[in-house]
């Protein structure tokens, strides 16, 4: 039968993991912070950053409006809509502008139908389904010792672990793209876009640390299930 204290592979897998991930997110935290007291000296706003941009790779189709909260940026294709926070939008920081044109970045991929960001969103919905069922399928399958489920919980997050490991090159991809841009239009000075690169490092580090994470949880179900195997 199924006890907790099999389960030492969340303290040997997941917590350092998690640890990982709450080192990274203060990482980009803290690194945030430092760069939004830098100013840029051309004046530009997060907004009018990523408007200019949009507007050199003939996205005038694409908003650009505020949402609330810190370091809650994104771009949604299904609207075509940068939403930028409001530590961002009307900030003239050197963090502001990186952020904005990284978030112009997943615009660009979008409309130039890059493949990974494609199949990054074909996989949401399995993703959300796998991220919020996985975990209680396994478990109540190896309760129940069932395998069925215990098998379809594990496949289910895979695709968690799938879509961390895609989202990777999207992520990197539009940070590159938005260096290259402030770069080739001198929207920030050589200093400033050093800042703005290290502000988007730090971001990337949020993202393997969520990869480390899935795929600790993943070898995590898949060792337990293995553990309760051998003792049947």
């Amino acid at each position: 039968m199924f006890g907790w204290y099999y389960d030492y592979y969340y303290i040997i897998l997941v917590i350092p993991a998690m640890i990982l991930a709450m080192w990274a997110q203060m990482k980009v935290s803290s690194t945030f912070n430092r760069y939004s007291r830098v100013l840029n000296m051309r004046g530009y706003t997060g907004a009018q950053a990523a408007r200019e941009i949009l507007d050199r790779n003939g996205l005038y189709h694409v908003q650009v409006r505020q949402v609330q909260g810190k370091l809650t940026d994104h771009f949604d294709p299904r609207t075509n809509v940068v939403s930028l926070s409001e530590s961002v939008y009307g900030s003239t920081s050197v963090a502001a502008i990186g952020v904005a044109a990284h978030e112009v970045g997943h615009a660009v991929q979008h409309a130039k139908g890059y493949a990974p960001i494609k199949l990054r969103a074909a996989i949401i919905p399995i993703t959300n389904i796998g991220s919020t069922l996985a975990i209680p399928l396994v478990f109540l399958g190896i309760f129940m010792q069932v395998d069925m489920l215990i098998n379809f919980g594990i496949l289910l997050f895979a695709t968690v672990a799938v879509f961390q490991l895609v989202t990777l090159p999207v992520e990197y991809n539009a940070s590159n793209r938005a260096l290259e841009t402030l770069e080739s239009t001198n929207m920030l000075g050589t200093e400033e876009l050093k800042g703005a690169k290290r502000v988007l490092s730090a971001a990337a580090l949020t993202y393997v640390a969520a990869l480390i994470v899935a795929v600790a949880n993943l070898l995590r179900l898949i060792l337990l299930t293995g553990d309760r195997r051998r003792d049947d």
